[in-house]
């Protein structure tokens, strides 16, 4: 018999592995979730850097390989960073949780509140330019830009509702086309003696390195920067891979960087071969596949799967802030209800937050990817440099084998990171960028307010100590009744249940003494041996008699119980007064007594008052 007990308790032990990992990330489904941010951006990141070195003509051109591969040394930074940033922090929160450990709880909630910022803008600004790329094509659709971008937000929250899993599987097909397509262009240009269509060149001013400046190419360095935008979306979600964790993440990390930096070195070479320079209405990315692939199927295969992916790479965000917030909260810096969790482990709270505060953002830019990409960069540098300077101090503390060049490699890192943040938010400034210098700062100082008031409340509750053991307190019973029918029979009923004493109140106009002698005559023939106290008001409130009254009693301990009807269906709501929800809202607020709304459900033939 215990043999049989035991086999069958046994599965039940091993269950939540199951299904668990069922609705958890693969490593390809990882990359899918949440690394479409930092592949799609392959569609923008080189644009980024030639509009700003074509200032200086083709000289400035010539300097595309450089930066690139500049940005590419820093990627390899990062990505061996946030590798080792996973190992440490499994739970999950990235530079939050690196920046909490090592730099202090202040420096957490600045890495905290700028991934915040960060997540928020990838949404806005990956729907805008998917949807940008999509009206380019259809200029028929150009009116309806704010309303496209809020149906492809709305389709992209719906998925994840349905779970992390889910909407990783959605998007592997996409991804995978994608990066197949580009890695396609990479390869065949670089095969390619000429260009298969004649491409726009840039003009051959006799520049110079010292007419280019050094100030120059820092902005042309900062601006393709834009490309490590979700970078850190893996160490923040370690948590929504399935086991083991640490490793499964670890991969994906490595593999986002090792795709990343071959498709941005890929493009940055071919830009350079074919002297590719910005052009009014044609991306670069689409004069790069021209230059490759000629005007052909594939070209247009190319443009379709960069408009899917730049629409789903907001999945980055909804896969990593949900978890983030969860991290928040559970340290008590935003409300608790970000930490609950549904069912297939979606954070419902912080999904509706992303999808509302992004949807604001769209709405008020009207779907402008112009007004929205000079807010996208400040804050992931912010949270780059906090994530860098914290693992140098990790290293310094834990001293491992070969900890003093991997402190340096974060330490340069961290020097490279917070140099691009500072010409990043100098460039952008007047640009819209104060907005995020203002920004952060705020939701700091929001955190820490939220943390103040979860202390107090934690201190009133003597969170942390052993209470002494209760005892019974005599308990008074209020019942505020209009009426002797079915539900004051009821309500009494239940209150008698409760408490040592049972009082029902009724609150009487005092210039209708008929209907208040009626309610006590009433009262007295139905005699249900409780005490009826009457009280009286000129002005015909209910809560402020009934909230003098609760004051003055004797006993230590007072339950309200408030009396309702519920609707045998729901459009009968609205035939109630609605009395109390007024007077419970009053009570809580103004009195220390346990507010107690009962509902009973009341046929309609014998129901009493509504």
């Amino acid at each position: 018999m215990s043999a049989a007990l035991t086999s069958v308790s046994a599965p039940t032990t091993k269950e939540p592995p199951d299904s668990d990992d069922r609705h958890r990330l693969s490593v390809i489904g990882g990359l899918a979730a949440l690394s479409l941010d930092a592949m799609a951006s392959v569609a923008y990141g080189p644009e980024a850097i030639v509009i700003v070195l074509a200032l200086a003509g083709g000289a400035g051109l010539g300097f595309t390989i450089p930066v690139t591969l500049t940005i590419a040394g820093l990627l390899a930074v990062l990505t061996f960073s946030y590798r080792q940033v996973i190992a440490a922090f499994p739970e999950g929160g990235g530079a939050y949780g690196v920046a909490k450990t090592h730099l202090g709880r202040r420096a957490g909630l600045v890495a905290g509140a700028s991934l915040i910022v960060d997540y928020v803008l990838n949404v806005a600004v990956s729907v805008a330019a998917g949807v940008a790329a999509l009206t380019s094509a259809f200029p028929g659709l150009l009116p309806y830009t704010v309303w496209l971008c809020l149906a492809v937000l709305a389709a992209v929250t719906a998925i994840n509702l349905k779970g992390i899993a889910h909407s990783a599987r959605a998007f592997i097909v996409p991804t995978v086309i994608y990066v197949g397509a580009i890695l396609l262009v990479i390869v065949a240009g670089l095969f390619r003696g000429a260009p298969a269509t004649a491409v726009q060149h840039a003009a051959a001013h006799a520049q110079s390195l010292h007419t280019v400046g050094l100030l120059l190419l820092l902005k042309a360095f900062a601006n393709g920067c834009a490309s490590l935008t979700g970078v850190e979306a893996i160490a923040n979600a370690v948590p929504s891979f399935r086991k083991p964790r640490v490793r499964r993440a670890q991969r994906a990390e490595v593999a986002l960087g090792l795709l990343l930096g071959v498709m941005l070195i890929g493009i940055a070479a071919l830009i350079e071969k074919f002297a590719i320079a910005p052009v009014g209405g044609v991306t670069v990315l689409a004069q790069v596949t021209q230059a490759s692939l000629g005007d052909g199927p594939l070209f247009y295969l190319v443009q379709f799967s960069t408009v899917v992916l730049l629409a789903l790479a907001a999945n980055t965000s909804f896969g990593g802030l949900p978890v983030l917030a969860r991290l928040l909260a559970s340290d008590n810096n935003l409300p608790h209800f970000f930490a609950l969790r549904a069912d297939r482990h979606v954070h419902r709270y912080g999904i509706a937050f992303l999808a509302i505060t992004s949807g604001l953002l769209l709405v008020i830019s009207r779907g402008d990817v112009n007004l929205l990409v000079p807010l996208f960069a400040i804050g992931v540098f912010v949270g780059f440099t906090l994530s860098q300077a914290g693992m140098v101090k990790h290293w310094f503390r834990a001293r491992p084998d070969g900890w003093r060049w991997r402190a340096a490699l974060n330490g340069f890192g961290a020097l490279l990171t917070s140099v691009a943040a500072v010409v990043v938010t100098v460039s952008k400034f007047a640009e819209g960028g104060w907005l995020i210098v203002v920004a952060l700062p705020l939701m700091v100082l929001a955190m820490r307010w939220v943390h103040r008031s979860y202390a107090r409340i934690g201190e009133r509750l003597e969170l942390g100590k052993t209470p002494v053991p209760p005892r019974p307190r005599r308990s008074l019973v209020v019942v505020p009744v209009s009426a002797v029918n079915r539900l004051t029979r009821d309500a009494l009923a239940a209150a008698l249940s409760l408490g040592d004493r049972v009082v029902a109140v009724n609150v009487a106009d005092r210039h209708d003494a008929r209907e208040a002698r009626r309610l006590v005559e009433d009262w007295e023939r139905w005699h249900p041996d409780v005490e009826l106290v009457q009280l009286f008001d000129d002005h015909r409130r209910l809560d402020e008699p009934l909230v003098d009254y609760l004051n003055g009693v004797p006993e230590p301990h007072v339950f309200v119980l408030i009396a309702e009807v519920e609707p045998e269906h729901a459009w009968q709501r609205m035939l109630q007064n609605q009395r109390g929800a007024v007077l419970a809202r009053a009570l809580r607020r103004r009195t220390d007594t346990v507010v107690c709304r009962m509902r009973f459900r009341v046929g309609a033939p014998t129901a009493g008052a509504v």
